[in-house]
């Protein structure tokens, strides 16, 4: 545990913004998971929304939301 104030505080930020994180990321997977079991245009604009938001907030990097984007792009193209 830290001893400093300023640690114990940053370690209070930090698991404070842990569990933001972590809600964004497992509410993508969701829908994402959800887009791949039903593919439609609407849900496909949802993930995509999702998507670049995450990028936006830097929960993941804007390269695996554009490559993320191009796949399931290509799951309605192919239907």
């Amino acid at each position: 545990m830290p001893i400093i104030a300023r640690a114990s505080k940053k370690l209070r930020h930090d698991r404070r913004r842990t569990k933001q994180t972590m809600a964004v990321r497992v509410k993508l997977r969701a829908i994402i998971k959800s887009f791949r079991t039903k593919p439609t245009k609407k849900s496909l604009d949802a993930v995509f929304s999702a998507l670049d938001k995450a990028a936006k907030r830097n929960i993941i990097h804007k390269n695996k939301s554009a490559r993320l984007k191009s796949r399931l792009s290509a799951v309605i193209a192919k239907k």
